[in-house]
């Protein structure tokens, strides 16, 4: 690389720090008890969701903050392992010595891992942001086990959405009449817009497809090499069109276009390692039955999937389940759905090694829907053995008793705040 270059790219990068509209995320808190210890900060996420930022806000109250470096820039095609040593010479020259360290995307340059190794046993602090799961993993336990602390960033929750929105709610959550209709209405507007700020602050649907465009190509097609991408493409517009509904790996292959199961497997797992689609297990005791037996989809933000997938219908419902998934993930939840004899439940939450949690989601309850929705719940409350369960709907609120089982009916703002 050319030392210049290297320079002007930070001067550019340097004019890109914290927005002024700019919303704390949740997972700041968590960053920055990180700061005073000696391990290697990962921050992974899908792309857009705010990474870069969040970094920026980190850099923007330190003392130390100059050593920024941003990899996702076309100017660095020809960037390998060996010019590390040159960027550290340029930071050196133009900002004098400092310890803290601060890299966007840098599993773009093969061969990182040893490079912020060797920050880290010279006792420098390093923070890294990265759109791959699995590459950050792999790579992090070959050269950096026990020195690394990963945290995951996801599009705006609804809590956050409502901060951009300049909403506060009251200490003690008693709401009036008035306010409680505005949360509704400002829900409908979450579950249409979704968690990507890019999207929230200009509603341009041309967004979605630039962003498609980056994770399909960059971070699935070129980063695993495969040759044809007309398979994968169609998987990920099959799972757009799907979310909260069963799959089979074996059906899959015929849909797609490729030969065996085990390729709809690994293309699967390419879409969960950059965060754009999710598998949730059916619960079962026995680890074997569970690896076998169907799974669901869920995407990683109900905005996108509308944008990139196709639907008859509004698939409200469907939507709504998605939110509570994601919700589920931020809190780093052990989650699957059940199955018993009296029906199917959508969320169970194992905690300590055993189900500690049952979770049911309906848009809006219904004559035709209750029975359904209720005992599909009773029967996981009875198979694992818990008294209280939750049904989250759109608005509703309750409480239903049957025998010593009670259920609680929850508007989803309510849950999710």
């Amino acid at each position: 690389m050319d030392k210049e270059l290297l320079k002007t790219i930070i001067a550019d990068q340097r004019t890109l720090g914290l927005p002024a509209s700019y919303v704390s995320r949740a997972l700041e808190r968590d960053l920055r008890a990180q700061v005073k210890s000696n391990a290697i900060v990962i921050i992974a996420g899908v792309r857009r969701c705010g990474k870069s930022t969040l970094l920026h806000a980190l850099r923007h109250t330190a003392k130390e903050r100059d050593y920024y470096f941003n990899f996702d820039d076309e100017r660095l095609v020809d960037f390998t392992v060996r010019d590390f040593r040159l960027l550290e010479e340029v930071f050196l020259e133009l900002f004098g010595e400092q310890k803290t360290y601060y890299f966007d995307e840098i599993q773009n340059i093969k061969g990182w891992e040893r490079f912020v190794r060797r920050l880290h046993d010279y006792g420098k602090k390093v923070y890294i942001t990265g759109s791959n799961a699995s590459m950050l993993s792999r790579e992090l336990g070959t050269h950096l086990t026990g020195r690394f602390v990963q945290m995951t960033l996801y599009p705006f929750s609804f809590a956050e959405f409502l901060v951009l929105k300049g909403k506060s709610l009251k200490a003690n959550g008693v709401l009036t009449t008035k306010e409680r209709v505005a949360l509704v209405r400002l829900f409908k507007e979450y579950m249409r817009v979704g968690g990507f700020p890019g999207y929230i602050s200009e509603r341009n649907g041309e967004s979605f497809k630039a962003l498609y465009e980056s994770i399909v190509y960059r971070d699935i097609i070129a980063r695993y090499n495969l040759s044809n991408e007309r398979p994968i493409k169609e998987l990920v517009y099959f799972c757009a069109s799907n979310v909260g509904k069963m799959i089979s790996f074996n059906a899959l292959k015929d849909v797609i276009g490729v030969k065996g199961s085990t390729t709809v497997k690994e293309y699967f797992a390419y879409l969960e390692n950059s965060f754009l689609t999710f598998l949730l297990p059916q619960f079962h005791h026995s680890l074997k039955t569970q690896l076998r037996s169907g799974k669901k989809i869920y995407f990683i933000d109900p905005a996108f999937a509308y944008h990139v997938g196709f639907r008859s219908s509004a698939d409200r419902g469907r939507f709504l389940e998605n939110i509570v998934f994601l919700q589920f993930l931020r809190a780093g939840s052990d989650c699957y759905f059940a199955r018993t004899e009296k029906g199917e439940c959508d969320f169970v939450v194992r905690t300590g090694g055993k189900i500690t949690q049952a979770v049911q989601v309906c848009y809006t309850l219904t004559a035709r829907n209750r029975d359904r929705e209720i005992n599909g719940l009773l029967g996981a409350l009875e198979e694992y053995g818990l008294k209280k369960g939750a049904i989250v709907t759109l608005e509703e609120s309750g409480e239903v008793k049957t025998g010593d089982k009670v259920i609680e009916i929850v508007p989803v703002w309510q849950w999710l705040l």
